[in-house]
């Protein structure tokens, strides 16, 4: 009998549908609230992704998962499993705001770590027991609608102890790249790690969710730089490496970003659903991912970005590390047909009920003044056309991460633009929030944006929400330097040493902090009624001594009113 051995996970969910993905050991038939597909061959391993249909606007469907008939989620009393309230689809439509909740890196699982406790708790875990205590409650007003991932989901290239024991077996201790995974097949151990805790499998079996990747899901400064592409070209293992994480991506990951529709019109999807049963769909996931890594060399391979509309709340994801363009002397964070996709998404019309815009990009558009600074200045000197000095740039960029938005400047620039003309109607009637959604520095802010006065005011409060870790160490020396970056003597200071070098590009707009910079696991947490949205940031507690059924718990970091644009907690 088959064995479900990674899932469910309830993904792209509307007012009438839901997508529900499984990993299966053998290849079968799936079955999910009596809707079925059979699963695909991708190097040895079976996926499916079933479509289930026919659902009512804002209810509620408690599900299970057969696999040739037989029921295999949820798992039977006894199974080692702790004991969770049924999966369920809640789809859009109902009566009350719309609640996203967001983060990023997220290392592994605690019960995978040696010395878990250093990292804290999960914050997952904790959202798992919350959501599983609201159920046995009957309260409904804590779900979120969407569980929105930005970026490594998996450590590539920073692997567990377990991990690392499993590579030696297999392909020896001294083999390339050493302690990191190689290959899809090893990339399949990191998504098993990470999704089959008991907490975190039942809950993303039960809130849709949506994902993007950052460098770590590959490897670390993942398409930093033009150099950085070609000295990572010439490591012998690296050819491999990036298919192998872009398939194994689109396999587990963005799969489940796509509607019913979108995947229907999806040539890659259509070509592997439609594979003689048991046919191995690796070879069109290599020609795939060889097409999607070389854009940044400057040809479209494929596009990552994605958008979900959540009744009146439009999410936009950008892909703003895979689809960079790094060939030649200009530096993009996306292709020019990815941003006229951006732009036509950032285009709304009377008729699409749009009250709040999400940007989603695992980098952050706006970082502390100060670190925004460096990272342009740093743009400008790596372009340098003195050969000791652009050497030295680059240097400084790969080894102080100095590849957010901030260092392309014209990108950031251009993602400007954009929200400006959206706030202040210039795109179509103008949404009462704009927010851009990220992770990836490791703290968890709110700042606001504001633009020198021009044709118009802005009539959207336009702000950067950054939260992460979800699960990860922040060392102390990091904490103090961001929390540094952020005040204004680092601004001032910034400016006058950057100025005796050359300077930096001042940009367009300003902003300041509403709240933190706040460090350790946090989760943050949107609520849009109407025309109001609100934010909440919380970290994540211990469980209460004494009760070996209790897990983690969350508190209040910070709780802003975006809509107003006021100062947060």
């Amino acid at each position: 009998m088959p064995v479900l051995t990674v899932g469910p996970v309830l993904r792209h969910v509307g007012p009438t549908h839901a997508t529900v993905w499984v990993e299966t050991d053998a290849p079968c038939t799936v079955a999910v609230a009596g809707h079925e597909a059979r699963t695909v061959t991708v190097e040895g391993h079976h996926y499916a992704l079933v479509v289930v249909r026919g659902l009512r606007p804002g209810t509620v469907t408690e599900y299970d998962v057969r696999l040739d008939g037989e029921a295999v989620w949820p798992p039977p009393p006894g199974a080692g499993e702790r004991a969770f309230p049924p999966s369920r689809i809640r789809t859009l439509g109902h009566d009350g705001p719309v609640r996203v909740s967001f983060g990023s890196c997220r290392y592994a699982t605690p019960r995978a770590l040696t010395g878990a406790a250093s990292y804290g708790p999960d914050s997952l875990d904790a959202l798992a027991h919350r959501l599983a205590a609201a159920v046995r409650s009957g309260v409904d007003d804590v779900w979120p609608d969407l569980l929105l991932l930005l970026g490594d989901q998996v450590y590539a290239d920073e692997t567990t102890d377990e991990v690392r024991r499993r590579i030696r077996e297999r392909r020896g201790g001294d083999s390339e790249p050493r302690g990191e995974v190689a290959d899809f097949e090893e990339y399949t151990w990191l998504y098993r790690e990470s999704w089959c805790d008991t907490e975190v499998r039942w809950l993303l079996s039960t809130v849709p969710t949506a994902m993007i990747f950052d460098d770590h899901d590959v490897h670390d400064d993942w398409n930093t730089s033009g150099a950085w592409r070609r000295d990572a070209a010439q490591e012998p293992w690296w050819a491999e490496r990036i298919v192998a994480g872009l398939s194994s991506y689109w396999v587990y990951q963005h799969l489940g970003n796509l509607s019913p529709d979108e995947l229907d019109a999806d040539p890659t999807w259509c070509a592997v659903r439609d594979l003689p049963p048991g046919t191995d769909a690796g070879p069109l996931l290599r020609a795939l991912a060889v097409r999607a890594d070389a854009e940044a060399d400057g040809a479209k391979g494929y596009r990552w970005s994605f958008r979900r509309d959540l009744g009146p709340v439009r999410l936009v994801v950008l892909d703003s590390r895979c689809g960079r363009m790094l060939d030649g002397d200009r530096r993009s964070m996306l292709s020019d047909p990815e941003w006229e996709w951006v732009g036509r998404q950032l285009t709304l019309a009377p008729g699409d009920g749009v009250e709040h815009v999400l940007v989603g990009t695992s980098l952050p558009w706006l970082l502390a003044p100060a670190l925004h600074d460096v990272e342009a200045w740093d743009e400008r000197l790596a372009a340098d056309r003195r050969p000791r000095r652009a050497e030295f740039g680059e240097r400084l960029r790969r080894g102080a991460d100095l590849e957010h938005w901030a260092a392309f400047g014209e990108s950031f620039e251009r993602l400007a633009d954009l929200l400006h003309g959206l706030a202040r109607g210039a795109r179509g009637p103008a949404p009462a929030t704009v927010s851009v959604l990220s992770g990836d520095v490791h703290h968890s802010y709110v700042c606001r944006a504001h633009w020198p006065q021009g044709p118009g005011p802005a009539l959207s409060a336009v702000h950067q929400v950054t939260c992460s870790p979800l699960h990860n160490r922040v060392p102390t020396p990091m904490r103090l330097a961001f929390r540094l970056a952020w005040s204004g003597a680092a601004r001032r200071t910034a400016r006058a040493l950057l100025g005796a070098v050359g300077g930096a590009p001042r940009p367009s707009l300003a902003w300041d902090l509403v709240a933190g910079p706040h460090f350790g696991n946090a989760l943050a947490t949107l609520v849009l009624a109407g025309r109001r949205a609100s934010l909440v940031v919380e970290g994540t507690t211990p469980a209460p001594g004494g009760d070996p059924g209790a897990g983690p718990g969350l508190r209040v970091l910070a709780a802003t009113d975006l809509s107003a644009g006021g100062r947060g907690a």
